[in-house]
């Protein structure tokens, strides 16, 4: 055969090459197993008939007014000192009676606060005072009984969801972005980081703008409102601040204040360890050790990001571990409360996303452990909003896989999607970032791009029903109603998931 025969019979079986490549590489990855339930249940409210009696006080506090009102709020305010005030001084275990109370009168006034947004300030100085004492409170509890974590998380991630429909409430941009909190004693160096006075040691907690930060936050026992956990650095001598974090797509990295403020935050939160910590008494420059150390492994090594979220193995940090694994090298257990993700749907979701250990250490509930003092919050209106929202689809979208409903993806993008990953692994092997990230399978990488998508059709649809609950009711809708339209939302863009139609993909979703 000549050279021209042997290259035209080489041409013409490469289309032959070509769709045998692609469909071995369209061959779909098995599901990864998704380990054993455990022996417990996701936190529930069960209080849909009070929400709803808040709301109705609520309109019927707006028909009154703000200035037969005053009076009304006042006394609120005052009973809520006198229920508060035993906390300052003696030890209550976290059952006891007095907390309810607590509970209830705060949501209440919050009640009668939202129809006058300028009183704001007076319930916020209030929570201010509750939150450091329940911290207190919460040292003689074990964390790690249900008891007290419940307790917890109801009077913390409660308070701050009431505050916010205050928030909501009131005229955009009406209300400082910056709440000041408790001012934590700390000797180690300081720096001004958005308004606030931050110090070496110091731990940031925030939440992103992706449709998977709002998973991360709320896809545990006890959704909250955090994705992302950074520590700081400030140089002793310059006053240079570093941030140091651990990123999905490159794994652990140093950024400026400048650098970590342009990625996106729609909320940070500052914590400190409390001075009073015996490791801390000893030797009060601790913090600024454990950040000292995190920011020189960060120069010396490359640490992928942790998909598995194993805290026992620190060669690979998601972002949780870069604060925990630097504490932990100086004598200090973050996480007093560790956190679990027990429900089917996040665990089968988070599972297929490569996680592996349901057992671990979640952002936003680091906020809960006795150790830390939250020093300054950050929030606006735009990004409040934004958040909230992102939230009650992911809330509706988990509900929903707790009863069947599978991440998905476009299987005929998956060959395509293998040759990034290849292209990705080559790229990482010199240090630079590829459009997989490191650590992400393909097929991860395609769910993740279905996830996004599908939040974006359920939120698109949100919006609608959002805006036509503010025309008809005139104010904007508090978080229970925002579910229940998230509910509507997405059953009215799955239509085929509603009639148990298959839908092209991947994988098929059940009902």
């Amino acid at each position: 055969m000549s050279r021209k025969s042997r290259r035209a019979k080489w041409i013409g079986g490469f289309p032959t090459i070509l769709a045998t490549l692609y469909l071995v590489l369209l061959i779909p990855d098995s599901r990864p197993p998704v380990p054993p339930q455990e022996n417990r249940a996701p936190f529930a409210w069960n209080r849909d008939e009070y929400w709803n009696q808040l709301e109705n006080g609520f309109k019927i506090a707006r028909s009154i007014g703000c200035d037969s009102l005053a009076s009304a709020i006042s006394e609120r305010l005052r009973g809520l000192d006198s229920l508060c005030e035993p906390l300052k001084t003696g030890s209550l275990p976290p059952e006891d009676s007095l907390f309810d109370k607590i509970e209830n009168e705060f949501f209440e006034t919050t009640v009668l606060v939202a129809a006058c947004p300028e009183r704001i300030d007076d319930i916020i100085s209030r929570f201010r005072g509750i939150r450091p004492s329940i911290k207190n409170q919460s040292r003689h509890w074990d964390i790690n009984s249900g008891t007290a974590r419940n307790r917890i998380y109801r009077l913390l991630y409660g308070g701050r969801t009431a505050i916010e429909e205050i928030i909501l409430q009131a005229p955009a941009n009406s209300i400082s972005e910056t709440m000041r909190e408790l001012d934590e004693p700390s000797a180690t160096p300081f720096a001004n980081f958005h308004g606030v006075t931050i110090h070496s040691g110091d731990i940031l907690v925030s939440r992103g703008g992706a449709p998977t930060s709002a998973l991360i936050a709320r896809g545990n026992d006890y959704p909250g409102n955090f994705s992302h956990i950074a520590l700081v650095h400030v140089d002793e001598k310059s006053r240079v601040v570093s941030i140091v974090e651990s990123h999905i797509e490159k794994g652990v990295a140093i950024a400026d204040i400048d650098t970590y403020l342009n990625d996106t935050k729609l909320r940070i939160m500052a914590l400190r360890l409390r001075a009073d910590l015996p490791a801390i008494k000893t030797d009060p420059q601790l913090p600024h050790k454990a950040a000292a150390y995190s920011l020189s492994r960060a120069r010396k090594e490359h640490l992928p990001y942790d998909f598995a979220m194993d805290t026992e193995e620190s060669s690979r940090l998601f972002c949780s571990e870069v604060a925990s694994d630097a504490y932990a090298r100086f004598g200090i257990d973050l996480w007093s409360g560790l956190s679990h993700i027990s429900s089917p749907g996040a665990r089968a979701w988070l599972a297929a996303f490569g996680v592996r250990y349901f057992t671990t250490e979640e952002p936003s509930d680091l906020e809960y452990d006795p150790q830390v003092s939250v020093v300054a919050e950050w929030r606006d209106y735009e990004t409040l909003l934004k958040d909230r929202l992102d939230n009650a689809v992911v809330d509706i979208m988990l509900e929903e896989a707790d009863r069947g409903y599978n991440l998905d993806y476009d299987l005929y993008f998956l060959p395509v999607a293998r040759i990034m990953k290849a292209y990705s692994v080559i790229l990482n092997q010199f240090g630079g970032v590829g459009p997989v990230p490191e650590g992400m399978s393909a097929t991860a990488a395609l769910r993740n791009k279905w996830f996004s998508w599908k939040h974006q059709q359920v939120k698109d649809r949100l919006l609608i029903l959002v805006s036509q609950f503010e025309e008809k009711q005139g104010y904007f809708p508090p978080y229970w109603a925002i579910i229940s339209l998230a509910r509507e939302a997405f059953r009215s863009v799955n239509v085929d998931y509603n009639a148990q139609i298959p839908v092209t993909g991947g994988e098929k979703r059940l009902n």
